[in-house]
């Protein structure tokens, strides 16, 4: 018989909807800085994965992730979903960086491809986002991530849907 050692983890977040009342009233940009600054709440996905040390500037936005065990799948490497989530955050948040205020997007859709294999001996991952062209009604950004010898880990290319928000 197998013996595991328990492991657990806690973590708290602030209410999301108190960030997103801000949306009509601050461009994006704005928004990503008073995040950066403290002055509005990360959001929940930010303590559940557990991102960190987000920088952004118009069309770029950047964080990073220490893997963890609990980020592991079944295989014993970091989940290509979390992956997709640190990707996903970058191209996002790099094409809301763009926006003015009362105007909105959405994630149309998210291509990634996994170059390497990632464990808690990787390291410090950081994400890059940057928009690649942005219109009236879509945006189209990549996203690169890389591990601290700045190999490729994965890369990603996201469109996503920009619209006024009610």
């Amino acid at each position: 018989m197998t013996q595991t050692q328990e492991r657990s983890r806690t973590f708290t977040w602030s209410d999301p909807a108190a960030g997103a009342a801000h949306l009509g009233r601050r461009s994006g940009l704005e928004l990503m800085r008073a995040m950066i600054a403290g002055e509005l709440a990360a959001p929940p996905i930010m303590h559940l994965i557990d991102m960190s040390r987000m920088e952004a500037e118009e069309g770029r936005v950047a964080v990073e992730l220490l893997p963890q065990e609990f980020h592991y799948n079944p295989l014993g490497t970091v989940h290509g979903g979390v992956l997709s989530t640190l990707l996903d955050t970058a191209a996002a948040c790099a094409v809301h960086t763009t926006l003015p205020p009362g105007v909105g997007y959405t994630s149309l859709d998210l291509n990634v491809k996994f170059l390497r294999p990632v464990t808690v001996d990787t390291g410090t991952l950081r994400c890059e986002g940057t928009v690649l062209q942005r219109g009236r009604r879509t945006a189209l950004a990549e996203a690169r991530l890389t591990d601290p010898a700045d190999r490729l880990v994965a890369h990603a290319t996201s469109t996503c849907l920009i619209f006024s928000l009610p």
